[in-house]
């Protein structure tokens, strides 16, 4: 039976809120990836990978948005990699005034998630839309890497994002109450940190994926979101 969440939709809406950010100064981190980026990302992946269909290692958001069309799904394990609320965000789920986190890929332990198969023939346009999804600065042109995935028992090749950013000066490595503390405040023109945390929890319990931080994390962000509000 899948297990009842404790951060439930009426905390998440809570936190909800539109954090305007059209008058925040141009930063040099986000220079916005152009037209030509894109299809340099677009044929270095292919060339780096080479021939045939690519697979696509889904560990966050893109169990439950992925934005692109693919052929298949499967279940899949990445050892020497788990997942951590590790980025900081002042943007999109955050703000300067209140900072958000972003689910990664750290080293050590392992990380269960699915991979989603995007046929030969479609590789340049789904791609595209991938690379547009998930890259949207010239900063992050290479946050991605391709890693080994168990399938059933069998080995894969896959593609993934935001894995090993150490040397990003985004990343951060927060004690789990301290992530807690960011996730249950934080929010911007993308949605809150709350809202992140429970869409891919409930994502994950749906497929039968029970992954112990996050599951811990959810209680600490619903009872911060209690506190905040007196619910």
């Amino acid at each position: 039976m899948r297990r009842k969440l404790v951060l439930t939709p009426d905390l998440v809406a809570l936190v909800e809120r539109k954090v305007p950010q059209d008058h925040l100064p141009p930063d040099p981190d986000r220079v916005p990836m152009t037209e030509a980026d894109y299809a340099e990302g677009v044929s270095r992946i292919i060339a780096q990978h080479g021939p045939g269909d690519i697979w696509v290692f889904a560990y966050g958001s893109l169990l439950w948005n992925p934005g692109f069309d693919f052929s298949e799904r499967r279940t899949a394990t990445l050892r020497g990699w788990h997942r951590a609320f590790c980025m900081k965000l002042s943007r999109f789920r955050g703000s300067p005034e209140q900072p958000g986190l972003m689910l990664g890929l750290d080293h050590g332990g392992s990380c269960k998630g699915e991979v989603y198969r995007i046929s030969e023939a479609s590789t340049v346009a789904e791609l595209d839309k991938l690379l547009r999804r998930e890259v949207p600065y010239r900063r992050l042109a290479s946050a991605w890497r391709f890693v080994d995935v168990d399938i059933a028992g069998t080995k894969q090749k896959a593609l993934t994002f935001y894995a090993g950013m150490r040397r990003d000066r985004f990343y951060v490595d927060l004690p789990i109450h301290a992530q807690a503390h960011m996730l249950a405040r934080a929010a911007g023109f993308g949605g809150s940190g709350a809202a992140y945390l429970h869409y891919t929890v409930m994502k994950l319990e749906e497929l039968g994926i029970h992954d112990s931080y996050l599951w811990e994390l959810q209680h600490l962000v619903a009872a911060e979101i209690r506190a905040l509000s007196g619910a």
